[in-house]
């Protein structure tokens, strides 16, 4: 398995290329316009020559992408590829449309991951004739620096798709933590509702952002706290992920803190519109 497709190129995107070509994995990236692929293109290769210079004295030198990636926006590059990780929104109605063209475009034998942090794993198999074959690779930005990958088994996922994304995961020197599919799986059935509750904190001033942090950073020992880590993965896909939460349970628990849709309508997205709960500099 030495030709990896990837479908959409944001962050999580540019990540997992990353780490497939610093593996040694040849890629196809496709998204839907040039623009976005020279971006793209371009914010790989500062991230590849970034972690050769911040390497470790005596570490094998990082790869660089230098005629590792192809780039396309059309699907039919994906035709030669071996396995292919999907990395677009969560929004349903986008991959409503995306699989039944992979399922068309790409070989009988290959394996759809969806890089999803919510969306069901049975319910985009469903989108295909090979819903065996369709597996959940719940990637954590920055996917480089990540050891362990939450893997999600839908209902009619295979045992030989759990090998090979196993298989393809430690070439990439990724451990792969299983579990079965649900709503958010594990990591976000946790996650969402702790980021939600930290920003009605902030909505109700019951502390700033900075204050809420420091708390999960010096008392709990976390590395970031929440808000930082909404910044991190991106204020709007934390709505999306809380909105497929509560419409999938229809619980109020996942209900999204309005403070949090203001943000998103404001254009406040995190580390990549430069501002979230904290202002990031480029």
């Amino acid at each position: 398995m030495s030709l990896v497709g990837i479908v959409g190129s944001g962050v999580m995107g540019v990540g997992t290329a990353q780490s497939l070509v610093q593996s040694g994995h040849d890629v196809v990236m496709v998204d839907v316009s040039e623009e976005i692929l020279d971006q793209a293109a371009a914010e790989l290769a500062r991230n590849t020559r970034l972690s050769r210079l911040l390497a470790r004295p005596g570490a094998e030198p990082a790869m660089t992408t230098a005629g590792k990636v192809e780039y396309s926006v059309e699907y039919d590059a994906l035709a030669p590829v071996d396995f292919v990780v999907e990395n677009i929104t969560e929004k349903w109605e986008q991959k409503l449309d995306l699989y039944p063209v992979l399922d068309t475009v790409c070989r009988a034998d290959v394996c759809f991951a969806a890089n999803t942090s919510c969306t069901s794993i049975t319910r985009l198999g469903s989108l295909t004739s090979r819903p065996s074959q369709v597996i959940g690779m719940h990637f954590m930005n920055p996917v480089p620096l990540k050891p362990s990958v939450e893997v999600i088994m839908g209902h009619h996922t295979s045992t030989a798709t759990l090998d090979t994304a196993k298989e393809l995961l430690s070439t990439m020197g990724k451990e792969a933590i299983v579990v079965n599919d649900s709503p958010g799986f594990v990591s976000n059935r946790v996650l969402m509702p702790t980021i939600n509750e930290a920003i009605y904190l902030v909505q109700e001033k019951v502390a700033e952002p900075a204050e809420i942090d420091r708390l999960f950073e010096r008392c709990f020992g976390h590395a970031m706290g929440p808000l930082q880590t909404a910044d991190l993965i991106g204020v709007d896909t934390i709505l999306h992920s809380l909105e497929v939460l509560y419409e999938d349970f229809n619980d109020s628990k996942y209900r999204p803190c309005p403070l949090l849709r203001r943000m998103v309508d404001a254009g406040l997205h995190g580390r990549k519109s430069g501002q979230g709960f904290f202002t990031y500099q480029s």
